[in-house]
């Protein structure tokens, strides 16, 4: 092979690797359901609080505002209304977000399970 043949093969398979590292994801809300597991253990997919709130509609829902839930001061003052982006953003680092907010979790690293997890949330009504 010569160089621009072996300079195409390199660049090909970083491609690829790229590609199958990371999102252009397509979201996979059945793979989000599993992945919220781990968080149904302080958080319902319907409006019944536990120690978090209820996550049912929580997409279009100004953050601090489900009926009955003892908020921080940070999370009601946050001005925050969700969506898939800023839950992603969330998620990743809730203290980066919402500084002084109480939910004691460092963040979900792995961006795919983010997209899975937002694309789940989106459906909870």
């Amino acid at each position: 092979m010569n160089s621009a043949g072996t300079l195409r093969a390199i660049l090909a398979a970083l491609l690829f690797a790229g590609a199958a590292a990371n999102p252009g994801h397509a979201q996979d809300a059945a793979h989000g359901k599993t992945v919220f597991q781990a968080c149904a253990t302080c958080h319902a997919t319907d409006q019944a609080n536990r120690v978090g709130p209820g996550l049912g509609g929580i997409i279009g829902r100004k953050a601090g505002t489900a009926p009955g839930f003892p908020y921080s001061d940070a999370m009601r003052k946050s001005d925050i209304v969700w969506d898939t982006k800023i839950l992603d953003a969330y998620l990743e680092s809730p203290q980066k977000v919402v500084p002084g907010n109480k939910m004691p979790y460092a963040g979900l690293k792995n961006p795919t399970d983010r997209a899975d997890l937002d694309a789940y949330l989106a459906t909870l009504k």
